[in-house]
C-alpha cells in the first residue's frame, strides 16, 4: 500500500469533514502527517524524521519487526472467539502472574484501558458490597461513563463530581498542600483520604476501592511520597474497600527498577486489582484485569456471565507474549535505568541554567519538566510551556504536556530511547530557553515605563505584568523563532532543518 494515498491538506480536510472536532491532533494549527514509523523515530509524507519523546503506547519501539511477525503468523493461523479453548491465553496470564506478587493471579483480557478500568470498577464493587469511590484530583482513568464519572480531569469539565465520587488531594510534593520540606508528605497525604472515608462514613456512604494511577500522568508526571500507597491500601481495607492500581500509562518496566511502578512502594505493597493496557500490546489493542482469588469468585457468584468478544483472542495474546520477549531480550527496563537516569541528569544540569525549570521528577523513562514563571510562587508557566512544545516540534521532535496547567513537558518515549536521543533532545532544550530568556530581557528595558519599581526587583517580573500576554505572543512568533532557528543551525546535535 502506497505511504500516501492523500497529499497532506486534502488529509486535513477530509479528517475536519469526516471525523469528530473532538478528536483532537498533536499541533492541531499545523499537524505532522506521519506516514510510518520504526523504533523512536517517526518519518513524515515527505520523509522527515522525527524523534517521539511521548509514545508510551509503542513500548518497545514502532512496528517492531517481533511483534508484526508474531502477529502476522498467528493472524494466518488463527484467529477465533474467545470461548474456544486456545494455548495462547493461557500462557500469556501465566508469562503476566511471574511479573506480579503471587496473590494477583486470576485474570480477564479486554481490548482497552478505559474497559480494564471499567470492569476494575465492577469488581470492586460487586466483591464489596460498596458503591462508593475515592480517587485523586485531576485524575484521568478512561473515556466511559463510568470511568468520566471517576476522572476529575473530565468530570470538572462536564457535568461535576457525583455524590458517590470523593477527590483527595493528589500527592504533589511540588505544588501540593505537603510540599517536600514536610517530615512525612507520604503519611499526610494518606491521612487525607482517611478524612475523606470518614467524612463518607457519617453520610451514611460506604467505600467500594480506591483507584489510582501508580504515577499519576495527566497529573503532572507525579512520584508518590514513600509510604503513601501503603497506608492508603491500609485506611481503604480498612473501611471494606479495595486498592485498585492503574498501571496503563506506566506498567511493564517503564520505571526502569522495577516491572511495575506500584512495586516502587515497597515489597510489602500490593494492590487487590491491577489494571494494565496501553504499553501491552504496543499499538496492538489488548488490555488486562489482574486481581486475587477471592475477588474473582465474587464476581463469578453474581451468576452473570462475563463475556468479552474479542478480549485475550489468539493473536492479541501472541503479541502479547512478543512484547514480554523483546523487553527482556532487549533489556529495556535496564536501558529504562541508563537512559533515563541520563536524562534526568541533564535536565538537573538544565534546571541551575534556566529559572523557568521549576522541578526535574521521574525514574526511568516517565520523567516531568516543570517550568514556572517564578520558583519562589512556583506559578505555573503554561504558555512558555506550550512555546517550548512548539519550537521542538520545528527541531522535529515531538513532545506535549500534561499537568493541571499543561505546564509539565513529559518524557515518557519507546523504551528503545537512547543516550544520543536523551542528549540531542536536551540540547535543543537548552537553545530553545536561552533564547527565550534572551528575548525577555530584550523586551524589559523597553517596557519600564509599564512597570511598578518593586516589580523591576523580580527576575520574572515580565510574566506578571498585565500586558505579559500580549508582548509574549507579540514578540515570539517575530522574534524568538527566527533567533532560535539562526543559532540552530550552529549547534550540534539538533537537526537544523524545519517543516
Amino acid at each position: 500500500m502506497a505511504l500516501e494515498v492523500f497529499h497532506k491538506d486534502e488529509t486535513l480536510q477530509m479528517r475536519r469533514k469526516l471525523i469528530g472536532q473532538s478528536c483532537r491532533l498533536f499541533f492541531s494549527r499545523d499537524p505532522v502527517k506521519i506516514v510510518r514509523a520504526r523504533g523512536q523515530y517517526l518519518y513524515d509524507e515527505n520523509g522527515m524524521q522525527y524523534l517521539d519523546c511521548i509514545s508510551n503506547v509503542q513500548h518497545v519501539g514502532h512496528c517492531h519487526p517481533s511483534l508484526t511477525q508474531a502477529a502476522a503468523a498467528q493472524m494466518d493461523l488463527l484467529n477465533s472467539n474467545t470461548r474456544f479453548l486456545h494455548d495462547n491465553i493461557v500462557l500469556y496470564a501465566d508469562r503476566l502472574a511471574a511479573t506480579l506478587p503471587k496473590k494477583l493471579c486470576v485474570f480477564y483480557f479486554v481490548n482497552s484501558g478505559s474497559e480494564a478500568n471499567d470492569l476494575a470498577l465492577r469488581l470492586a464493587r460487586q466483591y464489596t458490597r460498596h458503591h462508593d469511590v475515592v480517587v485523586l484530583d485531576h485524575a484521568y482513568h478512561g473515556h466511559l461513563i463510568s470511568l468520566i464519572d471517576i476522572s476529575p480531569y473530565k468530570f470538572r469539565k462536564l457535568e461535576g463530581q457525583k455524590e458517590w465520587v470523593h477527590v483527595a488531594p493528589l500527592p504533589d510534593t511540588y505544588h501540593g498542600i505537603y510540599r517536600e520540606d514536610h517530615p512525612d508528605p507520604g503519611q499526610a497525604y494518606a491521612d487525607t483520604v482517611k478524612s475523606l472515608i470518614d467524612e463518607a462514613h457519617k453520610k451514611g456512604c460506604k467505600i467500594s476501592s480506591f483507584f489510582a494511577e501508580s504515577l499519576p500522568s495527566v497529573g503532572g508526571q507525579i512520584i508518590f511520597p514513600t509510604g503513601y500507597c501503603k497506608r492508603v491500601a491500609e485506611y481503604v481495607r480498612e473501611a471494606g474497600g479495595v486498592y485498585v492500581a492503574d498501571e496503563i500509562q506506566t506498567g511493564f518496566g517503564r520505571v526502569g527498577s522495577h516491572f511495575w511502578a506500584f512495586q516502587l512502594q515497597g515489597e510489602d505493597f500490593c494492590p487487590d486489582i491491577v489494571t494494565m493496557g496501553k504499553p501491552i500490546g504496543n499499538g496492538h489493542p489488548i488490555a488486562c484485569v489482574a486481581t486475587t482469588e477471592e475477588i474473582a469468585a465474587a464476581f463469578t457468584a453474581n451468576g452473570v456471565e462475563y463475556f468479552n468478544t474479542f478480549g485475550g483472542n489468539p493473536v492479541s495474546c501472541a503479541i502479547g507474549l512478543a512484547v514480554l520477549d523483546v523487553i527482556e531480550k532487549e533489556d529495556l527496563r535496564g536501558n529504562a535505568v541508563r537512559v533515563g537516569g541520563h536524562l534526568k541528569q541533564l535536565l538537573l544540569q538544565l534546571q541551575t541554567k534556566h529559572p523557568l525549570i521549576g522541578d526535574v521528577r521521574g525514574v526511568g523513562l516517565f520523567i516531568g519538566m516543570e517550568l514556572v514563571k517564578d520558583r519562589a510562587s512556583r506559578k505555573p508557566a503554561t504558555e512558555e510551556a506550550a512555546h517550548l512544545v512548539r519550537r521542538l516540534k520545528e527541531e522535529r521532535i515531538v513532545m506535549s504536556t500534561d499537568g493541571p496547567w499543561d505546564s509539565v513537558i513529559k518524557f515518557k518515549p519507546p523504551m528503545c530511547f537512547s543516550i544520543e536521543d536523551a542528549e540531542r533532545v536536551c540540547t535543543c532544550i537548552d537553545q530553545i530557553l536561552r533564547g527565550l530568556s534572551e528575548t525577555l530581557n530584550v523586551i524589559l528595558p523597553n517596557r519600564r515605563s509599564h512597570l511598578h519599581t518593586s516589580q523591576l526587583l523580580q527576575p520574572c517580573c515580565f510574566y506578571n505584568h498585565p500586558l505579559a500576554n500580549y508582548f509574549h505572543l507579540k514578540f515570539q512568533r517575530k522574534f524568538i523563532l527566527n533567533k532560535d532557528r539562526k543559532s540552530s543551525r550552529k549547534r550540534n546535535g539538533c537537526d537544523t532543518d524545519v517543516m
